[in-house]
């Protein structure tokens, strides 16, 4: 082999031990990206579920409140009725307390 045929051969080698290397470092480079793409990624997708955890416990809260509420407002119409019935057999219990007294 000549001279010249050698040099052609080791620069080739060169070259393409420097594309390798290049090749190596993109594809660093490139993990590196998608990781950080990934990582991004994953935490909007966690803030996202944490916001729309957050919107469902709210709605829930409110729906509980308003329940309270309703309930709480058909306790005391129920409190109101009953204290009105109890109020007309109080008197009734009075006027036969009064009329046993009287006819004794």
């Amino acid at each position: 082999m000549s001279l010249e045929a050698i040099k052609q051969v080791t620069q080739a080698e060169e070259e393409n031990r420097a594309k390798k290397a290049e090749a190596q470092a993109e594809a660093k480079r490139l993990v590196a990206e998608a990781e950080r793409a990934g990582r991004a990624s994953l935490e909007e997708a966690r803030a996202q579920a944490e916001a729309q955890v957050r919107g469902f416990l709210k709605e829930a809260e409110e729906r509980a409140a308003r329940h309270t509420e309703q309930v709480l407002d058909q306790a005391r119409a129920s409190c109101a009725a009953l204290q009105e019935q109890a109020g007309k057999r109080l008197d009734q219990a009075a006027q036969s307390i009064v009329r046993r007294v009287v006819n004794s």
